[in-house]
């Protein structure tokens, strides 16, 4: 699989974070009790972006990561990029309390409180501007210390516009139209800026998708005077916009309910949670056919995301990645079960058109966030190449080294 379409063809991906060696969580305890200084830490997290990046090497992972090891959060990509949002003082170690620790239940923070960037529901002061491309200085390191593609992840203009606090920022946006123009332009550039150092499979992380078929956030979009409609629409816009241009770049889209987890105090076992709830099926066609995206990523490993049917909205040429392999429990998942899964997926859209993948990021290096095991990540990456040799026998899994 090597060739223009390799990155767009490959059987297998990573969505996002990757679970570090247990020295960077000691590193991160001890850089917020004052015991490691900014470049201590530093270090620390270069030699776990190494180690995970060694690790994906040696089980033949066709597409790299760094993990986003060096990120507390997910959204720091875009949070810490850029300048201009209303911060409140003492929120570098934040840490996003869950308000509901049930296993098997909804899970949220409180997005109104006090807290960084997108993290948490922040108005402006000033427009935004471009500080700090975050995505760039990640892949500058990891692709300095590998020579296989490196993909990068940054969020996508839909979470933005979520996460902003739009009554409180009239001042400065008169609307969310204007907002939302600002975001894809400092992206287009951050992404513009990848390409240019080599990067050429762009992920963008996009959860707030599901905001439209789940009921509780749906009817807070109502409340605070918003049509869920007109803010898909945009989105979809907004996405497309993102990436409209960037020739010979594979484009994916990871779309999931989001990744709480939550540990089982009898067993100590890590057990699932979530953030939304609600099928593809009321936004599917919408959605599937009108991202330009060549991958969707999309989640599929339990019963909250419904049948594999709205994967007929699928436009010709476009992989939809199946994220089968649960990164919330410690169970393997074995490769009869998805080979059975991807049988039933291709009732709806050819197997030509499938792809297989964890159902999100394997966890941040949080201390305070439950995660699986390291071990159990790599036999979990290590079970989709095996099931990925079964079900498409003829396609060769690595896509070579950079060029």
């Amino acid at each position: 699989m090597n060739g223009p379409n390799a990155l767009k063809n490959l059987r297998v991906d990573q969505v996002g974070s990757l679970v570090g060696p247990p020295s960077l969580v000691e590193a991160i305890r001890r850089r917020r009790r004052g015991e490691l200084n900014e470049d201590g830490l530093r270090s620390v997290r270069d030699d776990a972006v190494r180690h995970v990046l060694r690790r994906q090497e040696d089980i033949g992972f066709p597409i790299l990561s760094e993990g986003e090891l060096r990120r507390e959060n997910f959204q720091d990509s875009f949070g810490l990029a850029v300048s201009g949002y209303d911060i409140p003082r003492g929120t570098e170690d934040f840490s996003q309390q869950r308000l509901n620790p049930q296993p098997f239940a909804r899970s949220e923070q409180d997005f109104a409180g006090p807290g960084p960037a997108i993290v948490t529901r922040r108005p402006v002061v000033n427009r935004l501007q471009l500080v700090n491309n975050v995505p760039l200085e990640e892949y500058c390191f990891a692709s300095g210390v590998t020579r296989r593609q490196v993909k990068a992840t940054l969020v996508g203009p839909d979470r933005v516009a979520q996460r902003f606090d739009l009554e409180r920022s009239r001042a400065v946006y008169r609307d969310m139209d204007e907002f939302v123009a600002d975001v894809v332009t400092i992206q287009r550039r951050m992404i513009g800026e990848l390409v240019d150092a080599g990067c050429r499979y762009v992920q963008i992380d996009a959860p707030g998708y599901t905001a439209y078929v789940d009921p509780v956030s749906l009817e807070r979009m109502r409340g605070r005077g918003e049509d869920p409609q007109e803010n898909l629409r945009r989105s979809i816009a907004a996405d497309n916009a993102l990436i409209a241009g960037f020739e010979g770049v594979t484009f994916g889209i990871h779309i999931c309910r989001g990744n709480p987890r939550t540990v089982d105090p009898a067993t100590g076992a890590i057990l699932p949670q979530w953030h939304r709830v609600g099928h593809y099926d009321a936004i599917a066609e919408q959605l599937f056919s009108g991202l330009q995206h060549d991958r969707l990523l999309l989640e599929y490993d339990s019963e909250r995301a419904g049948s594999f049917a709205p994967l007929r909205f699928v436009k010709q040429g476009a992989i939809a990645v199946l994220g089968l392999v649960s990164t919330k429990a410690a169970e393997l998942e074995s490769t009869d079960s998805l080979k059975r899964r991807i049988d039933d997926a291709s009732r709806y859209l050819p197997v030509d058109q499938l792809a297989i993948s964890p159902q999100c990021g394997f966890g941040s290096n949080n201390p305070d966030n439950p995660r699986l095991a390291e071990e159990v990540q790599w036999q979990k990456l290590t079970r989709l190449l095996e099931a990925a040799a079964a079900i498409w026998p003829r396609d060769l899994i690595q896509c070579g080294d950079r060029q």
